[in-house]
């Protein structure tokens, strides 16, 4: 008697291809993600153990200096905060005068308000400006025009409380303690806005154009400090940076528009690059 032949299911190769072939994928995405994993834990382990042997060994990190702004926009951007400055002190003046009456709280508190508005105003324009002329300076071949240029925000500090002071002071129609509190606000206003608006370390054309014609490569800078360095390496440092754990390195532009308008005297005696500015205004 003849076996009786089971029946069998006949399935075609390429049928069963595919999902072999994305269980093969499925493992090897899964297997990817593990490495990715272990591979962002071994970074963070480095990096974590670079930054104790950096303080163990006073090794500086450095970090990549930010690109240089615009100075139009910087200079459009004052303008405008100028602008609304005068208009918060042209508030207040109608205020004294009547001409603004505010229900809702008394004349010396909407001056004061105004006061501290027009203040904002001032500052934050005047560092823009400083700002764009560190990118983009002034000659110093006129001398008036290089004066007004780099202290154009202490200008415009006086004209947005000077004229203020006086008509409070001549406002004969306000009350005493009024008086006195307002001129007091207004008085502590420009000194404060005069004082950020004055540009301590101007730079020159002709010194920028020195400074790039003479400094080849990089130059580092620390956040707080006044001048800039030159760059050699990341094991060789000028000696005024020893005490600074984080300096950032940029070329001479990026260091002046930062507000480090000068090479550190040292590093130009180190280099042979001593009498820039002298050089520059001798062209």
């Amino acid at each position: 008697m003849a076996e009786e032949v089971k029946k069998k299911k006949v399935v075609k190769a390429s049928e069963g291809a595919p999902e072999e072939a994305k269980k093969t994928v499925k493992k090897a995405e899964e297997k990817t993600e593990e490495v990715k994993a272990e591979a962002k834990k071994a970074a963070k382990k480095v990096e974590k153990a670079d930054e104790e042997a950096a303080t163990v060994t006073g090794k500086k990190k450095t970090e990549e200096a930010k690109p240089v702004g615009n100075a139009k926009g910087l200079r459009i951007g004052a303008v405008c905060l100028w602008v609304a400055a005068i208009a918060f002190e042209l508030v207040a003046v109608f205020t004294l005068f009547g001409k603004i009456n505010i229900t809702f709280m008394n004349t010396l508190t909407w001056i004061i308000i105004l006061i501290v508005l027009d203040l904002i105003c001032v500052v934050i324009g005047s560092q823009l400006w400083k700002k764009a002329n560190h990118i983009d300076p002034a000659s110093k071949k006129n001398k008036t025009k290089f004066w007004l240029w780099n202290n154009m925000g202490l200008i415009v500090a006086i004209f947005a409380f000077v004229p203020l002071i006086i008509l409070l002071l001549t406002n004969k129609n306000l009350d005493k303690k009024t008086r006195t509190i307002a001129v007091i606000a207004a008085c502590a206003a420009l000194l404060i806005g005069g004082a950020a608006s004055i540009d301590y370390n101007p730079v020159s054309q002709e010194e920028m154009q020195a400074a790039e014609a003479n400094i080849t490569g990089q130059v580092v800078w620390t956040k707080y400090g006044k001048v800039y360095h030159i760059y050699i390496d990341d094991e060789t440092w000028c000696q005024h940076l020893n005490n600074s754990d984080t300096v950032k390195v940029g070329t001479v532009d990026e260091a002046i528009a930062a507000g480090k308008t000068r090479l550190c005297k040292t590093c130009a005696h180190n280099h042979n690059l001593e009498g820039i500015e002298d050089l520059a205004l001798s062209d």
